[in-house]
Protein backbone atom coordinates (compact mmCIF):
# COMPACT_ATOMS: atom_id res chain seq x y z
CA UNK A 1 0.00 0.00 0.00
CA UNK A 2 1.23 3.47 -0.92
CA UNK A 3 -0.18 6.96 -0.57
CA UNK A 4 -0.61 9.58 -3.28
CA UNK A 5 -0.46 13.21 -2.10
CA UNK A 6 -2.48 15.84 -3.93
CA UNK A 7 -0.59 19.14 -3.82
CA UNK A 8 -3.02 21.67 -5.27
CA UNK A 9 -3.07 24.05 -2.30
CA UNK A 10 -0.03 25.35 -0.39
CA UNK A 11 -1.54 24.92 3.09
CA UNK A 12 -3.84 21.92 2.67
CA UNK A 13 -3.29 18.54 1.09
CA UNK A 14 -5.41 15.46 0.71
CA UNK A 15 -3.94 11.97 0.55
CA UNK A 16 -5.30 8.98 -1.36
CA UNK A 17 -4.50 5.39 -0.56
CA UNK A 18 -3.17 3.71 -3.69
CA UNK A 19 -3.64 -0.05 -3.80
CA UNK A 20 -2.34 -0.36 -7.36
CA UNK A 21 -0.67 1.93 -9.87
CA UNK A 22 -1.78 1.20 -13.43
CA UNK A 23 0.36 3.78 -15.18
CA UNK A 24 2.87 6.45 -14.23
CA UNK A 25 5.10 8.51 -16.49
CA UNK A 26 6.11 12.01 -17.42
CA UNK A 27 4.50 12.79 -20.75
CA UNK A 28 5.56 15.56 -23.10
CA UNK A 29 3.45 17.99 -21.06
CA UNK A 30 3.00 16.74 -17.47
CA UNK A 31 3.34 13.98 -14.89
CA UNK A 32 0.51 11.46 -15.31
CA UNK A 33 -0.48 8.73 -12.87
CA UNK A 34 -3.48 6.41 -12.79
CA UNK A 35 -4.00 4.42 -9.60
CA UNK A 36 -6.68 2.54 -7.68
CA UNK A 37 -8.31 3.77 -4.45
CA UNK A 38 -10.76 1.71 -2.32
CA UNK A 39 -13.30 4.56 -2.12
CA UNK A 40 -13.02 6.33 -5.49
CA UNK A 41 -11.94 3.47 -7.76
CA UNK A 42 -9.47 4.34 -10.46
CA UNK A 43 -8.06 7.84 -10.18
CA UNK A 44 -6.10 9.98 -12.64
CA UNK A 45 -3.79 12.73 -11.40
CA UNK A 46 -1.78 15.25 -13.42
CA UNK A 47 1.16 17.02 -11.80
CA UNK A 48 0.05 15.84 -8.34
CA UNK A 49 -3.52 17.12 -8.75
CA UNK A 50 -6.42 14.67 -9.02
CA UNK A 51 -8.36 15.24 -12.23
CA UNK A 52 -10.97 12.50 -12.29
CA UNK A 53 -12.10 9.48 -10.31
CA UNK A 54 -14.38 6.64 -11.34
CA UNK A 55 -16.34 7.09 -8.14
CA UNK A 56 -17.67 10.64 -8.48
CA UNK A 57 -16.86 11.76 -12.04
CA UNK A 58 -20.55 11.67 -12.93
CA UNK A 59 -21.27 14.83 -10.92
CA UNK A 60 -18.76 17.01 -12.74
CA UNK A 61 -19.29 15.56 -16.21
CA UNK A 62 -23.09 15.63 -16.08
CA UNK A 63 -23.33 19.17 -14.77
CA UNK A 64 -20.72 20.72 -17.05
CA UNK A 65 -22.47 19.11 -20.04
CA UNK A 66 -26.22 18.85 -19.53
CA UNK A 67 -26.75 22.33 -18.11
CA UNK A 68 -25.56 24.05 -21.32
CA UNK A 69 -26.94 21.39 -23.65
CA UNK A 70 -30.49 21.50 -22.28
CA UNK A 71 -30.41 25.26 -21.77
CA UNK A 72 -29.55 25.62 -25.45
CA UNK A 73 -32.01 22.98 -26.60
CA UNK A 74 -30.84 22.76 -30.22
CA UNK A 75 -27.09 22.18 -30.05
CA UNK A 76 -25.80 20.21 -33.01
CA UNK A 77 -22.08 20.97 -32.96
CA UNK A 78 -20.19 20.76 -29.67
CA UNK A 79 -16.53 21.44 -28.88
CA UNK A 80 -14.77 20.02 -25.84
CA UNK A 81 -11.37 21.50 -24.96
CA UNK A 82 -9.40 19.21 -22.67
CA UNK A 83 -11.40 16.33 -21.29
CA UNK A 84 -9.03 13.65 -22.54
CA UNK A 85 -10.59 11.10 -20.20
CA UNK A 86 -13.73 11.16 -22.38
CA UNK A 87 -16.28 11.82 -19.64
CA UNK A 88 -17.62 15.08 -21.08
CA UNK A 89 -17.65 13.52 -24.54
CA UNK A 90 -19.70 10.61 -23.21
CA UNK A 91 -22.33 12.96 -21.80
CA UNK A 92 -22.42 15.18 -24.91
CA UNK A 93 -23.18 12.15 -27.06
CA UNK A 94 -26.31 11.40 -25.04
CA UNK A 95 -27.82 14.33 -26.94
CA UNK A 96 -28.82 14.29 -30.64
CA UNK A 97 -25.69 16.13 -31.76
CA UNK A 98 -24.26 15.89 -35.25
CA UNK A 99 -20.62 16.49 -34.34
CA UNK A 100 -18.54 16.45 -31.16
CA UNK A 101 -14.95 17.64 -31.45
CA UNK A 102 -12.52 16.98 -28.59
CA UNK A 103 -9.29 18.97 -28.54
CA UNK A 104 -6.70 17.61 -26.10
CA UNK A 105 -3.10 18.79 -25.88
CA UNK A 106 -1.72 15.56 -24.39
CA UNK A 107 -2.19 12.41 -26.48
CA UNK A 108 -1.07 10.28 -23.55
CA UNK A 109 -4.10 11.37 -21.50
CA UNK A 110 -6.43 10.08 -24.21
CA UNK A 111 -4.47 6.88 -24.78
CA UNK A 112 -4.09 5.99 -21.10
CA UNK A 113 -7.71 6.89 -20.34
CA UNK A 114 -8.86 4.53 -23.09
CA UNK A 115 -6.65 1.77 -21.71
CA UNK A 116 -7.03 2.21 -17.95
CA UNK A 117 -10.24 4.27 -17.49
CA UNK A 118 -12.57 2.86 -20.18
CA UNK A 119 -15.56 3.09 -17.84
CA UNK A 120 -15.42 6.88 -18.03
CA UNK A 121 -15.59 7.30 -21.81
CA UNK A 122 -17.78 4.20 -22.33
CA UNK A 123 -17.03 3.99 -26.03
CA UNK A 124 -17.43 7.73 -26.72
CA UNK A 125 -14.13 7.87 -28.61
CA UNK A 126 -15.46 5.30 -31.09
CA UNK A 127 -18.74 7.10 -31.80
CA UNK A 128 -18.90 8.16 -35.48
CA UNK A 129 -19.91 11.67 -34.40
CA UNK A 130 -16.64 12.10 -32.50
CA UNK A 131 -13.52 13.81 -33.82
CA UNK A 132 -10.41 13.85 -31.62
CA UNK A 133 -7.82 16.54 -32.33
CA UNK A 134 -4.49 16.40 -30.52
CA UNK A 135 -3.56 20.06 -30.38
CA UNK A 136 -3.14 23.09 -28.15
CA UNK A 137 -6.64 24.31 -27.29
CA UNK A 138 -5.52 27.94 -27.45
CA UNK A 139 -4.19 27.56 -30.99
CA UNK A 140 -7.28 25.65 -32.07
CA UNK A 141 -9.62 28.27 -30.66
CA UNK A 142 -7.76 31.09 -32.41
CA UNK A 143 -8.62 29.72 -35.84
CA UNK A 144 -11.54 31.15 -37.82
CA UNK A 145 -13.59 28.00 -38.47
CA UNK A 146 -15.81 26.18 -37.63
CA UNK A 147 -18.33 27.53 -35.12
CA UNK A 148 -20.04 25.58 -32.35
CA UNK A 149 -23.35 25.77 -30.50
CA UNK A 150 -21.80 24.71 -27.19
CA UNK A 151 -18.17 24.88 -26.08
CA UNK A 152 -17.13 23.03 -22.90
CA UNK A 153 -13.71 23.74 -21.38
CA UNK A 154 -12.73 20.71 -19.30
CA UNK A 155 -9.33 22.02 -18.26
CA UNK A 156 -6.91 21.47 -15.44
CA UNK A 157 -6.45 24.27 -12.91
CA UNK A 158 -4.78 27.50 -14.12
CA UNK A 159 -1.23 26.21 -13.65
CA UNK A 160 1.01 24.37 -16.09
CA UNK A 161 -0.53 23.44 -19.48
CA UNK A 162 -3.99 24.61 -18.39
CA UNK A 163 -3.00 28.17 -17.46
CA UNK A 164 -3.49 29.57 -20.98
CA UNK A 165 -7.12 28.41 -20.97
CA UNK A 166 -7.98 31.11 -18.40
CA UNK A 167 -6.78 34.19 -20.27
CA UNK A 168 -8.99 36.94 -21.68
CA UNK A 169 -7.62 36.33 -25.17
CA UNK A 170 -8.74 32.71 -24.98
CA UNK A 171 -12.25 33.68 -23.81
CA UNK A 172 -12.42 36.28 -26.59
CA UNK A 173 -11.64 33.61 -29.17
CA UNK A 174 -14.17 31.26 -27.58
CA UNK A 175 -16.84 33.94 -28.03
CA UNK A 176 -15.95 34.20 -31.72
CA UNK A 177 -16.21 30.45 -32.19
CA UNK A 178 -19.76 30.27 -30.80
CA UNK A 179 -22.87 30.49 -32.94
CA UNK A 180 -25.19 33.46 -32.17
CA UNK A 181 -27.07 31.61 -29.43
CA UNK A 182 -24.04 29.69 -28.22
CA UNK A 183 -23.08 28.73 -24.66
CA UNK A 184 -19.67 28.24 -23.04
CA UNK A 185 -19.13 26.33 -19.80
CA UNK A 186 -15.85 25.65 -18.01
CA UNK A 187 -14.48 24.42 -14.73
CA UNK A 188 -13.54 27.23 -12.36
CA UNK A 189 -12.22 25.49 -9.29
CA UNK A 190 -13.56 25.52 -5.75
CA UNK A 191 -14.66 29.08 -4.89
CA UNK A 192 -13.87 28.81 -1.18
CA UNK A 193 -10.31 27.71 -1.91
CA UNK A 194 -9.69 29.51 -5.21
CA UNK A 195 -11.45 32.82 -4.72
CA UNK A 196 -9.21 34.93 -6.95
CA UNK A 197 -9.84 32.57 -9.86
CA UNK A 198 -13.57 33.21 -9.66
CA UNK A 199 -13.08 36.98 -9.76
CA UNK A 200 -10.53 37.24 -12.55
CA UNK A 201 -12.26 34.75 -14.84
CA UNK A 202 -15.50 36.69 -14.47
CA UNK A 203 -13.68 39.91 -15.34
CA UNK A 204 -12.03 38.34 -18.37
CA UNK A 205 -15.22 36.83 -19.79
CA UNK A 206 -17.61 39.74 -19.24
CA UNK A 207 -16.39 41.95 -22.13
CA UNK A 208 -17.04 39.20 -24.67
CA UNK A 209 -20.40 37.67 -23.73
CA UNK A 210 -23.90 39.00 -23.18
CA UNK A 211 -24.34 36.86 -20.06
CA UNK A 212 -21.64 35.66 -17.66
CA UNK A 213 -22.33 33.72 -14.47
CA UNK A 214 -21.45 30.67 -12.40
CA UNK A 215 -23.28 27.57 -11.27
CA UNK A 216 -22.26 25.03 -8.67
CA UNK A 217 -22.11 21.29 -8.03
CA UNK A 218 -20.93 19.20 -5.09
CA UNK A 219 -18.04 16.97 -6.20
CA UNK A 220 -16.48 14.99 -3.30
CA UNK A 221 -13.06 14.76 -4.96
CA UNK A 222 -12.70 18.53 -5.29
CA UNK A 223 -12.48 19.30 -1.59
CA UNK A 224 -13.35 22.65 -0.07
CA UNK A 225 -17.07 22.92 -0.77
CA UNK A 226 -18.97 23.60 -3.96
CA UNK A 227 -17.24 23.24 -7.31
CA UNK A 228 -17.61 26.43 -9.35
CA UNK A 229 -18.56 26.00 -13.01
CA UNK A 230 -18.30 28.97 -15.33
CA UNK A 231 -21.09 30.03 -17.69
CA UNK A 232 -20.98 32.46 -20.60
CA UNK A 233 -23.49 32.92 -23.40
CA UNK A 234 -24.48 35.20 -26.22
CA UNK A 235 -28.15 34.78 -25.21
CA UNK A 236 -29.14 35.75 -21.63
CA UNK A 237 -32.43 33.86 -22.03
CA UNK A 238 -30.63 30.53 -21.82
CA UNK A 239 -29.81 30.91 -18.12
CA UNK A 240 -33.39 31.92 -17.27
CA UNK A 241 -35.12 28.83 -18.69
CA UNK A 242 -37.86 27.74 -16.25
CA UNK A 243 -37.80 24.24 -14.84
CA UNK A 244 -40.90 23.30 -16.85
CA UNK A 245 -39.07 24.03 -20.11
CA UNK A 246 -35.90 22.20 -19.05
CA UNK A 247 -38.01 19.24 -17.93
CA UNK A 248 -39.88 19.19 -21.24
CA UNK A 249 -36.62 19.20 -23.19
CA UNK A 250 -35.16 16.42 -21.06
CA UNK A 251 -38.25 14.25 -21.35
CA UNK A 252 -38.24 14.63 -25.13
CA UNK A 253 -34.90 12.80 -25.17
CA UNK A 254 -34.43 11.16 -21.75
CA UNK A 255 -31.12 9.59 -20.80
CA UNK A 256 -29.74 8.10 -17.57
CA UNK A 257 -28.05 10.40 -15.03
CA UNK A 258 -26.77 9.99 -11.49
CA UNK A 259 -26.70 13.66 -10.42
CA UNK A 260 -28.35 15.90 -13.00
CA UNK A 261 -32.09 16.57 -12.92
CA UNK A 262 -34.09 19.45 -14.43
CA UNK A 263 -34.67 20.70 -10.88
CA UNK A 264 -30.94 20.65 -10.10
CA UNK A 265 -30.36 22.45 -13.40
CA UNK A 266 -32.40 25.46 -12.33
CA UNK A 267 -31.29 25.39 -8.69
CA UNK A 268 -27.55 25.26 -9.44
CA UNK A 269 -27.55 28.92 -10.50
CA UNK A 270 -28.64 29.98 -6.99
CA UNK A 271 -25.32 30.91 -5.38
CA UNK A 272 -24.27 31.19 -1.74
CA UNK A 273 -23.76 34.72 -0.45
CA UNK A 274 -19.97 34.46 -0.23
CA UNK A 275 -19.80 33.62 -3.96
CA UNK A 276 -22.11 36.50 -4.81
CA UNK A 277 -19.86 38.78 -2.78
CA UNK A 278 -16.84 37.58 -4.74
CA UNK A 279 -18.58 38.21 -8.04
CA UNK A 280 -19.45 41.72 -6.92
CA UNK A 281 -15.70 42.42 -7.07
CA UNK A 282 -15.71 41.63 -10.78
Amino acid sequence: MTWVHEKLYPHWRQIYESTRIYFEARTEHQHLVIFDNPTFGRVMALDDVVQVTEGDEFVYHEMLTHVPMLAHGRAKRVLVVGGGDGGILREVLKHPVEKAVLVEIDASVVAMSKEHLPGISKGAFDDPRTEVVIADGVDYMARAEPKFDVIIIDSTDPVGPGEVLFTEEFYKNCAKRLTPGGILTCQNGVPYMQREELVYTQKRRKPHFADCAFFVAAVPTYVGGFMGLGWASHDPAHRARPVEEIRRRYQANPFPTQYYTPEIHVACFALPRFILDLLAQA
